[in-house]
């Protein structure tokens, strides 16, 4: 069981902002001056503070497990114009959340040499509650599937096969030319969509090494050849394990999302589609706050109901939310006093995410031949529980039977 990460990364404030913030940090805790409630996170980062802190606090972790089998996810969350764009796509001066991501990602596997990865990445929005494909904007209103071999999934969307950070780069730029957005009073460059960036990895142990460990035993064999029972009961071992391995195929998905922020109407001006738009995001971020806090309150666990259908959103996350993933939230926020309720409310949203746990494991995919070989080992394994346990009870009744042999005499 492993909780959702949640950090905060407050927007740099303009001096005459800053005078008037009603906000307090002290380390990882922010309060309101002169009220009594305090929120506290994980990890509160300083206004000037650069993304690639943000990412080395949980992100990179997140990056490293997905390599080994684990899913992962990470999202920004926050109210429009409070930095959640930049902190995943970055800036040509400072790379993004994806970015370093993707390039450690490609860093870790080529250290791996003992694995064989296969890459594909896609990138879909939701966009006024339908799904829509940035890697190929012709495929539009893409549905919601579920079955039990891929799990939920969107029926349609491209899936990239990829083998350089740069080309991942380059789909991606190609893909954040079709998305959605538009201006607003409050942000010039509005995202009017939820974006979900993702890497697929498949990865099994390699073929190659598998022989050459093989040509190593061989070799062992013939230079301790007066020793070959002991190498060869080690080799044994060894070669159970790499078999095991070189039979079991490791899948993982990683998911960077960009959430649309929450709007208020009275204060972006939005009107006709910018309305419709902003009641869109309003309803979906609405509904992950209602997951969030079922899940927080322990309710699917006693079997009550959680409103993942409910939104497009939440239904694509679900494995990542009270699921099988490591997940990680960012709450962008502002410290201007005029946002002092949004961010409120922003920080209540993250508070309730520290109280969800997942449940994550590494998704390995076997054969037969690994399947019926890990079988076997547990069966011998029962097996041998079941004799400690015999010579246990024999020797209990044995004690008993001597005890009461010993009271007949007396």
């Amino acid at each position: 069981m492993e909780r959702i990460f949640v950090t905060v990364r407050p927007k740099p404030l303009s001096s005459e902002d800053a005078k008037s913030s009603p906000w307090r940090i002290s380390e990882n805790s922010i309060s309101i001056a002169n009220q009594t409630s305090r929120f506290d996170f994980d990890r509160i980062f300083k206004e000037d503070c650069k993304t690639i802190e943000v990412y080395e606090a949980r992100t990179k972790d997140i990056v490293s497990a997905a390599v080994r089998g684990f899913n992962g996810t990470v999202f920004a969350y926050g109210q429009t114009n409070s930095g959640k764009t930049y902190t995943m796509r970055g800036s040509d001066v400072e790379p993004g959340v994806i970015r370093l991501a993707v390039c450690d990602l490609f860093d870790t596997i080529i250290e791996d040499v003992d694995r064989e990865f296969l890459l594909r990445m896609s990138y879909m929005e939701i966009y006024n509650e339908e799904i829509n494909d940035l890697l190929a904007p012709e495929h539009r209103k893409l549905q919601i599937h579920e079955n039990l071999e891929r799990g939920i999934f969107v029926a349609g969307l491209k899936e990239e096969i990829v083998a350089t950070p740069e080309q991942v780069i380059d789909l991606m730029e190609f893909g954040e030319s079709h998305r959605h957005i538009g201006e607003t009073n409050m942000n010039v460059y509005s995202s009017r969509s939820h974006t979900i960036f993702r890497m697929f990895l498949n990865t099994e142990f390699s073929k190659i090494r598998f022989f050459l460990i093989h040509i190593s035993f061989t070799f062992c064999f013939r230079v301790f050849g007066k020793n070959y029972k002991i190498i060869e009961s080690r080799l044994r071992t060894e070669d159970d394990n790499i078999g095991n391995s070189c039979d079991a195929v490791r899948v993982s998905v990683l998911n960077l999302v960009d959430l649309a922020g929450s709007e208020r109407a009275a204060k972006t001006g939005a009107e006709g589609m910018r309305l419709k738009e902003g009641s869109h995001i309003n309803k979906s971020l609405m509904t992950l706050g209602t997951v969030i806090k079922k899940l927080s309150e322990g309710v699917e666990s006693n079997g009550g109901h959680v409103p993942y259908r409910d939104s497009k959103l939440t239904r694509i996350l679900q494995p990542s939310l009270g699921g099988n993933a490591n997940t990680a939230i960012i709450c962008n926020i502002t410290l201007a006093q005029i946002h002092t309720d949004e961010t409120k409310s922003n920080l209540q949203f993250a508070s309730k995410a520290l109280r969800v746990t997942n449940c994550t494991r590494v998704n390995e995919i076997l054969t037969d031949a690994a399947l019926l070989k890990r079988q076997k080992k547990e069966i011998e394994e029962l097996r041998a529980r079941l004799q400690v346990c015999f010579f246990v009870l024999l020797y209990l009744i044995l004690s008993v039977r001597g005890e009461n042999m010993c009271s007949i005499r007396e």
